[in-house]
């Protein structure tokens, strides 16, 4: 996968597991979130599948695989600080 599908999917990723979340964070933000997530989950993947073969190309199981790394990612982060998600007013 090229460095800029790459970025743009690392930051949608990010960005979709910060509205799951509940956070309100900025670009670079949620692009680190996505990157990291993408690690995570790739970790995951391999503790619950016992492989990960999807690493080299889009597909939509990575995609999978990353927000929910992602989403992990921010609530291990929110458990540590004891930030609170934002609320809809």
């Amino acid at each position: 996968m090229g460095l800029i599908a790459f970025i743009i999917i690392g930051a949608l990723v990010g960005w979709i597991a910060s509205s799951i979340m509940g956070r309100d964070n900025g670009l670079i933000m949620n692009l680190l979130i996505g990157v990291v997530g993408s690690f995570l989950g790739s970790f995951v993947s391999r503790l619950v599948l016992g492989y990960d073969d999807s690493y080299l190309a889009f597909d939509w199981s990575a995609f999978i695989w990353s927000l929910i790394g992602a989403v992990i990612l921010l609530g291990i982060v929110g458990a540590i600080s004891g930030r609170k998600p934002r609320t809809a007013a």
